[in-house]
């Protein structure tokens, strides 16, 4: 069996729309696929009426969290939610949240570009995305590909839209919280890329376990940005700990270049998440 765990479909930052997303996954080999967008269950229905026969679909989303370092500061860390319940109150309120501030902070960073000549219309970039789709940087990066100004979304990246003049902060949820609220919702989760320190400042291993303490359930492990000793590393605490160990692609389509099942988890780490959820289960096409 072939799993993978986190991917992205039109309805955050992917290019695949839910339907298309299952459709590659089966084409692709899987036995089972996660939809994680960012910040919203909106991709869930499309993706479970389009399932093909004998795929599983793991419906889940990917949040945007504050933590603290372990060194001093805070950084942003990212939480896989598995299962949950998408009606509960306090995880509604605060996706509504999430989506409106990444809404208006892309449009303040659209406009400084416009501000110094850049090519691009932010009234026609927000327009391109549903009135409640939550807005990433990758969407400012497609619009500065397709106006000639870079070549690939990791070039938009690494040229405007990590720090300096562009960029724009926003206000993630405390990771203890989401945590908390997932929980409550009956949720399962999973630190995603917790070691990628190409990404940016990483958490410590006290924060991590930390983090265990208060009912994170796995770590993401096998994923494209850690390398074979962060991954032995990460394998290693997560025994120590008691966490769940997963693999995933952390597919968006063309806006990466990562292929579907490109990491895969376990069929017995699966069957551990979904024993715990008690939001919602396992579609299976």
């Amino acid at each position: 069996m072939r799993i993978d765990l986190h991917t992205h479909s039109t309805e955050s930052d992917g290019t695949d729309t839910p339907a298309e997303l299952v459709a590659a996954a089966a084409a692709a080999g899987l036995s089972a696929v996660a939809l994680t967008d960012h910040d919203t269950a909106a991709g869930w229905a499309e993706a479970a009426a389009a399932l093909p026969a004998g795929l599983r679909l793991v419906r889940g989303a990917e949040l945007s969290c504050a933590s603290d370092d372990g060194r001093g500061r805070v950084i942003t860390v990212h939480l896989l939610a598995y299962l949950y319940d998408p009606t509960s109150p306090a995880l509604v309120e605060e996706q509504l949240r999430l989506r409106f501030e990444r809404r208006q902070r892309l449009r303040k960073m659209a406009l400084r570009m416009v501000d110094d000549g850049f090519p691009i219309d932010p009234d026609e970039l927000m327009a391109a995305m549903p009135a409640d789709a939550p807005a990433g940087r990758p969407h400012l990066a497609m619009a500065l590909i397709r106006a000639g100004v870079v070549s690939t979304v990791d070039e938009a990246f690494a040229r405007y839209l990590t720090g300096g003049r562009y960029y724009v902060p926003r206000t993630d949820t405390p990771v203890a919280r989401a945590i908390e609220m997932i929980a409550e919702a009956g949720g399962v989760t999973v630190l995603a890329h917790p070691f990628a320190s190409s990404r940016g400042p990483i958490v410590s291993d006290a924060v991590l376990a930390d983090l265990a303490g208060l009912g994170l359930a796995g770590v993401e492990v096998d994923h494209p940005d850690h390398d074979a000793p962060t991954r032995a590393r990460l394998r290693g605490l997560a025994g120590e700990l008691g966490l769940l160990t997963t693999g995933s692609s952390d597919y968006h389509g063309t806006n990466k270049t990562v292929r579907l099942g490109a990491e895969t988890t376990s069929p017995d780490v699966l069957d551990a998440i979904a024993d715990r959820a008690t939001g919602c289960k396992v579609l299976v096409g």
